[in-house]
């Protein structure tokens, strides 16, 4: 899998994949990224990159031309060009899982007020933004896409059953987690989880991760009970209430 990050601010991602897993990733050539200074496809001498935006408003604006020079240059077969963007679509697990499709995926992070209108609705083919909440620039969101599609491919995580039974593999979160020692400061770890009995253990974690889901996460269930009848919902809750 390739990346290419299109930003004014390379030296942002200096140290975030020179280190841990990403790293590795990088080294074993299981991920490639590339970063391109946006100012590289300007031409003037003052190497302007945005400017104020048609019928007033605070603000700059990415200008369009260097975007669309960069693109052109640096996109290859089966790519997926994608603008991170505080207007954008939800970006998902769902999302993540469905970018493995591509070879190469180029994020374009703007600034300030983002970037020229024309760049979303005819240059990128995604507009994708991580949260509801405004950020300075596009960077981190980039930084957030590319680690969630990477760990998804083989060979980067190294137990790659983890990845199966982690938050959002489903519709569910993820269970709760102890490690020893098995009493810490008057803290004990759930009997269940030393009992050694697999199949309680198991209906446990179901039921710990439903309870997490709709404390902190309703909206996941609605989706996919909507999206399946109810089916997944009641498959688990089925699970949890028979008899042991």
């Amino acid at each position: 899998m390739n990346f290419d990050v299109l930003t004014i601010m390379p030296q942002m991602f200096d140290s975030v994949f020179s280190v841990g897993i990403m790293k590795k990733a990088i080294d074993n050539e299981l991920v490639g990224i590339t970063l391109h200074n946006l100012r590289d496809y300007v031409h003037d001498k003052h190497k302007t990159i945005d400017d104020t935006t048609y019928g007033g408003g605070v603000g700059m604006v990415f200008k369009p031309e260097p975007i669309i020079s960069a693109i052109e240059h640096i996109k290859k077969e089966n790519a997926c060009t994608i603008l991170l963007s505080a207007q954008g679509q939800l970006y998902t697990q769902e999302i993540a899982r469905d970018l493995l499709n591509y070879n190469q995926i180029v994020l374009l992070c703007c600034r300030y007020e983002g970037c020229d209108e024309r760049v979303a609705q005819h240059v990128v083919d995604r507009e994708l933004s991580i949260g509801n909440y405004i950020v300075h620039g596009g960077e981190v969101a980039a930084m957030v896409i590319i680690e969630s599609v990477s760990r998804l491919l083989p060979g980067v995580v190294g137990k790659e059953e983890s990845i199966v039974q982690e938050s959002f593999s489903e519709f569910l979160l993820d269970y709760p987690h102890y490690t020893k020692p098995a009493l810490c400061k008057g803290l004990r770890v759930p009997k269940v989880l030393l009992s050694g009995d697999h199949e309680k253990i198991r209906k446990w974690r179901i039921k710990k991760a439903l309870e997490k889901t709709i404390k902190n996460r309703p909206d996941l269930m609605v989706q996919t009970f909507a999206k399946t009848n109810g089916e997944k919902f009641w498959h688990y809750i089925q699970e949890i209430m028979e008899k042991e």
